[in-house]
């Protein structure tokens, strides 16, 4: 959840709060009509950040795939870790700020995959 959002839900509860507040001390033997006024507008308004704070939420994040081409014949067999020597699967590559990374799962280190030239 964002900052935002959470933000959002505080001040829209702390709204709602003190609109019923008011609402409740517009009927007491000293309350004034004015006050059931500004507390429906603050119930409104708190009801009104909550509904938008929800639309936030209902949107989307869009899916980013990027698919790794290399330019020499790489047989996925035989990837392993350079550090511990246990074998790799693809799943093991992902791609972080733009460079493919490995991730061992038996030694637990990351590294940068580097294609060495083939000459």
């Amino acid at each position: 959840m964002s900052a935002g959002r959470i933000i959002a839900y505080i001040a829209a509860a702390i709204l709602i709060f003190f609109g019923v507040m008011f609402i409740y001390a517009t009927f007491s033997p000293t309350g004034q009509t004015a006050w059931l006024i500004i507390g429906i507008i603050s119930v409104g308004i708190g009801f009104g950040l909550i509904w938008l704070a929800g639309r936030q939420a209902k949107r989307e994040e869009a899916e980013l795939v990027q698919k790794i081409e290399l330019s020499g014949d790489i047989d996925l067999e035989t990837l392993t870790c350079r550090n511990c020597g246990g074998a790799l699967s693809p799943d093991n590559v992902k791609m972080v700020a733009g460079a493919p990374v490995v991730s061992c799962p038996y030694c637990n280190t990351s590294y940068q995959l580097t294609e060495e030239p083939k000459w």
